[in-house]
């Protein structure tokens, strides 16, 4: 679990094609690796990985295709730059919000404003992601734990002060920057817990039952 607080920026030193698969070697730039072993999990951009090698200062960890057609690691090269948090320790601080580090989806910058010291960014998330944002709900971007301050449909505004800008990635992105997602996991579990006994039917043809008016009306949460 993580906590969307980011620790250090990192670059990527190299992407090592297997198969479908990927082998990352991250250099942070100033992130402890001294308690890290092989093993523990460390979020990059968002994504949870897992440690399978220490080398001196740099760490690797294997990237599955599920992970990378999920996620921005498709668009990622050597020398990207990527926000990095090791895994929460039961006696640290949850400044963010709870984050599995298991990523929803891809979003896209639409503009980016300076508002006096601060900036304000419209994001685009996927569709199918659109119910689950909430005005001042909170969202992941890249591994960082963001307050949502409107949305409008599947887009949304996130206000970033100048701390969060020089301790993130967030401060290189332009227009069209492509962006790891992850929803409040509270929100999943509510939308499952809503479909009662539902919950336990097969899907057809694979197509998972999404929450609908209609089924809300059915069930007996519309009046």
């Amino acid at each position: 679990m993580f906590t969307g607080i980011i620790e250090d920026v990192g670059a990527i030193q190299s992407l090592q094609p297997s198969g479908e698969d990927i082998r990352l070697t991250i250099k942070p730039h100033k992130l402890d690796l001294s308690d890290v072993a092989l093993g523990d999990s460390i979020a990059n951009n968002g994504v949870c990985l897992t440690v399978t090698a220490i080398s001196g200062s740099t760490f690797s960890a294997d990237v599955s295709h599920e992970t990378i057609k999920r996620t921005g690691f498709a668009h990622y090269q050597a020398g990207s730059k990527v926000n990095l948090e090791k895994a929460l320790q039961a006696n640290g601080r949850l400044g963010g919000h709870i984050v599995s580090g298991h990523v929803d989806g891809v979003g896209q910058v639409l503009s980016i404003e300076n508002v006096g010291r601060y900036v304000e960014i419209w994001l685009q998330a996927p569709v199918s992601l659109a119910k689950y944002l909430a005005e001042k709900g909170s969202i992941t971007v890249d591994g960082v734990s963001l307050t949502v301050n409107k949305v409008d449909g599947c887009h949304f505004l996130i206000t970033l002060i100048p701390h969060s800008l020089q301790q993130t990635i967030i401060g290189l992105y332009k227009v069209g920057t492509q962006v790891n997602l992850e929803v409040d996991v509270i929100a999943r579990y509510l939308e499952r817990l809503m479909l009662g006994d539902k919950a336990a039917e097969h899907t057809v043809d694979g197509q998972k039952k999404d929450i609908s008016m209609a089924f809300l009306a059915e069930n007996g949460y519309l009046r």
